[in-house]
């Protein structure tokens, strides 16, 4: 073990590179029961993620593309990272080879720095889209959200290569190989304290800035205490189209929607600084000390939370967003989701079904089901309301019982092309 380590003096520790390994029985049973339980946990939730976004139309929306980049990434971790990780606690050496070496430490990299880079998009997608709704009508789509994060995995596929030139692997004096460092600490340094910079630092600053500001705009802008015309009109369609759909429906109001979808994102955010906060630290304390802090149980817990980290952006998902939630249900009975959407509905309109006119992208998660119905309900009762008032008109201007059917179909007509401009018009 002293032989072990001092071959490894000089670098700091690597989540892949077991710099330590205990060769106790205790060590060895923990750290392999960890480790397949929170990675099995992590790789099917993360493929989960994947399945319903691409198989459910109305979950493809910008913010859920960045989610679906984030799961690839969090899958690249746990099968690059964490699966490794169990053959070292089990076999104390490293039984993959020189390629092995080079592909596994490649990979762990690109899909830490991708999920760090996914986070930095969606939290800029939400500042746009709520603090500049007009702006976003363009910005924030689909098509964009796509190629940014082709964009991003092409980065950060070439920034990673560097590791390639970094690692090989090492045989001790008694006969252990291990996947490690081949350059001095004077070549790596640098490297490594740029990617705690751009990956982790900056990353978390501007989230902190960012959530500030939408905060400020979502929590602090004066809200009016009732709903006016247009917006007790926007719920009407909302419900109606829920109706139509056989999904749960919206929230009141795109205030109370952006909320819980910021909210759900501000938590994955937190969750990633907090789990990645003592892996970094270690890494950051052992770049600069001479003799680098490796204890194995704590290297342990580093590793953990990092594997962590990648394992419960789907429970979080769950958690707090109804859409996910239903999705998540609905893949699991082996149901589509698409075909309750085609599920037709009378509630509200009485001439066939109207096609929702919003862009796919830009409708967030659905409320409770006890404010659907009660706005349903309102909504029943303001149709009701306005063809008593149309036939009370019709029956002064003097027309006749044969015309009043064809009276209130063009006023219908022209109350659905009225809510179609309402429904363009909102930015999320």
């Amino acid at each position: 073990m002293t032989n072990n380590l001092s071959s490894r003096i000089d670098t700091p520790t690597n989540i892949s590179l077991s710099a330590v390994i205990s060769d106790s029985l205790e060590y060895k049973t923990v750290s392999v029961f960890l480790v397949l339980l929170v990675c099995g946990v992590g790789i099917v939730g993360n493929i989960m993620v994947v399945l319903v976004v691409f198989t459910t139309r109305h979950m493809r929306t910008p913010t859920n593309c960045y989610l679906v980049s984030l799961a690839f990434a969090d899958l690249t971790v746990l099968v690059a990272a964490g699966l490794p990780n169990v053959s070292d606690s089990l076999t104390g050496t490293w039984i993959y080879g020189h390629a092995g070496c080079l592909g596994i430490t490649y990979l762990q990299y690109l899909g830490i720095n991708v999920s760090s880079c996914s986070i930095t998009a969606f939290t800029v997608e939400r500042y746009i889209a709520i603090c500049h709704p007009i702006k976003a009508q363009t910005v924030c789509t689909v098509s964009r959200a796509k190629r940014i994060i082709t964009g991003v995995w092409i980065f950060t596929c070439v920034y990673c290569m560097l590791w390639f030139f970094l690692v090989d692997i090492q045989v001790g004096p008694d006969g252990h190989v291990q996947c490690g460092y081949k350059v001095k600490r004077d070549l790596y340094l640098p490297i490594y304290l740029i990617d705690f910079t751009i990956f982790y630092v900056i990353p978390l600053l501007l989230a902190i800035v960012l959530y500030a500001l939408i905060a400020r705009v979502l929590y602090l802008s004066p809200l009016p205490p009732h709903p006016d015309a247009t917006t007790l009109r926007r719920s009407c369609r909302d419900s109606s189209e829920a109706g139509r759909t056989g999904r749960q429906g919206r929230p009141k109001t795109a205030a109370s929607s952006r909320k819980q979808v910021t909210k759900m994102l501000a938590v994955v955010v937190i969750i990633f600084a907090l789990l990645w906060m003592p892996y970094r630290t270690l890494v950051l304390i052992n770049s600069f000390v001479s003799t680098p802090y490796l204890d194995a149980w704590f290297l342990l817990f580093c590793r953990t939370c990092i594997y962590a980290n990648s394992a419960i952006n789907p429970v979080i998902y769950n958690a707090m967003s109804q859409k996910f939630r239903s999705a998540f249900r609905g893949l699991y009975s082996c149901q589509r989701l698409e075909g309750h959407q085609r599920t037709p509905s009378s509630l509200l309109s009485g001439v066939g079904t109207i096609r929702d006119p919003r862009p796919v992208q830009q409708q967030d998660s659905g409320p409770d089901e006890a404010d659907s119905r009660a706005t349903l309900e309102t909504c029943t009762d303001l149709r009701r309301h306005n063809e008593s008032k149309h036939q009370q008109t019709a029956a002064v201007n003097g027309i006749t019982a044969e015309e009043g059917p064809a009276g209130r179909g063009q006023d219908s007509d022209l109350s659905s092309e009225t809510g179609d401009k309402l429904q363009t018009e909102d930015t999320n």
